[in-house]
């Protein structure tokens, strides 16, 4: 009998799959720079965008035939794989970096606005989560109210570090308030919201062995790769530092390293993008670093990221979002993160001495959420923690907050720092979420 149209042989995967990457790539691109010519927003911005115009929300609803052709369910897995391996590889770069001294050096005049951002968004996820609960799909049922209140504190208590790193670095204001603040301050609230996820998904549905399992065994992983991984990667970064140049041979090397680190916290029970930003966190600096990111970053962001952000788009359900409960408890839950973040931040940065407009460019900063958004929430809905209604209400959180920041950013501080010479017009593209 002939195939139905819905029947999928092995090799038709691989020509979908190249079907589909096309689609994305040119559609990332083509969004991304619509939005920087016409709404001043980094390619990233539009990339999340464009993942999102892709799903049902938008070519689904509209043209579902031709959505259904090119994104046939049948092939979601290997989208799924590309895109972890994606967020897997860009994860790992962000740990590379990481400036663990500056971060010991700063944390302790950071520290009110590090914790204002991270004790204000759990305390609004204490007040919202009760009433979440009541609301049927938006959870998974049965979930505990304290493993929910744990997931929207960490989600609300994201920022977009890599976006703070690269707009502060960029414009030289490592050494400044605004910057020694908010790297600090985004770091260490970062580092919680992903200690909070790991403890939600150890203990999460699996009961005792596995939540022991995760925790014990993501522990001793990191301990293992913080304390001998500097000494054992020593010898690569020597290599690298001697020849000036990263040869094919470290490469593999590293990506095979990344790859197993990933497996191990896959295994335990915590998640892949573990592995690698812990790996990157140990890597040797300079030359070597420098490297990584001009063989590996051209991969993990032009071609392997865009797939990720579909597959978030995928996931998204906006015509979910359908009656005025959920459009008011969407709104409620952007407020709040707002309010919870950027206000917090700005507040306790006015507390400990800032002016207004440092302390008002903190908050902006600090209240972006970005691609790790994406991230934290992904895995929630794949873990079944919550349901794809509030996936959505977070989706839409992660893309307001993140095209809120480079403009408040320069309403707020771009006009004091330019009058005082401490640097040029902002660059939209440095806010990179």
């Amino acid at each position: 009998m002939p195939a139905s149209p819905t029947s999928f042989a092995p090799g038709d995967y691989s020509v979908h799959f190249f079907l589909q990457l096309g689609v994305i790539l040119l559609t990332c691109r083509v969004v991304g720079k619509l939005g920087q010519k016409f709404l001043g927003q980094p390619q990233v911005v539009g990339e999340m965008i464009a993942g999102v115009l892709l799903g049902p929300s938008l070519l689904g609803l509209f043209f579902p035939d031709i959505q259904g052709a090119i994104f046939p369910k049948e092939t979601k897995s290997v989208l799924y794989a590309g895109s972890q391996l994606g967020v897997g590889l860009y994860m790992f770069l962000v740990g590379t970096t990481l400036q663990i001294d500056h971060f010991k050096a700063k944390a302790k005049s950071a520290v009110g606005v590090s914790l204002a951002g991270i004790l204000a968004p759990f305390a609004i996820a204490i007040a919202l989560t009760p009433w979440l609960l009541t609301i049927p799909g938006l959870f998974a049922p049965g979930i505990s109210q304290v493993n929910a209140t744990l997931f929207m504190g960490a989600c609300i208590a994201l920022t977009a570090f890599p976006m703070l790193a690269r707009i502060i670095n960029e414009r030289g204001l490592s050494n400044s308030s605004l910057g020694t603040l908010s790297l600090t301050a985004g770091a260490f609230d970062d580092a919680v919201s992903w200690c909070v996820l790991a403890v939600v998904l150890a203990t999460f549905g699996g009961g005792p062995g596995v939540a022991v399992l995760a925790i014990g065994g993501g522990i001793a992983y990191a301990l293992f790769i913080t304390l001998l991984g500097p000494r054992l990667l020593a010898p690569l970064g020597r290599i690298v530092e001697r020849e000036g140049e990263m040869s094919m041979t470290v490469l593999a090397i590293v990506v095979a390293l990344f790859c197993l680190s990933a497996f191990v916290m896959d295994a335990v029970g915590i998640h892949a993008i573990f592995g690698g930003f812990i790996l990157g966190t140990v890597m040797p600096r300079g030359t070597f670093t420098a490297e990584i990111k001009r063989k590996v970053e051209p991969l993990a962001v032009v071609l392997l990221l865009p797939m990720f952000f579909t597959y978030s788009g995928l996931n998204t359900r906006m015509d979910m979002v359908n009656s005025a409960e959920l459009l008011l408890i969407a709104l409620v839950v952007l407020l709040a993160s707002i309010a919870a973040k950027g206000g917090a931040c700005y507040l306790a940065a006015r507390l400990s001495g800032e002016d207004n407009p440092t302390a008002l460019g903190i908050g902006a900063l600090m209240n972006s959420r970005g691609l790790m958004e994406l991230i934290i929430i992904n895995i929630g809905l794949q873990k079944g923690i919550i349901g794809p209604t509030l996936f959505a209400m977070l989706v839409l959180m992660a893309i307001v907050t993140t095209m809120m920041a480079g403009p408040l950013f320069e309403a707020f501080y771009g006009r004091k720092a330019r009058e005082s010479g401490e640097l040029g017009a902002l660059d939209a593209k440095a806010v990179a979420g």
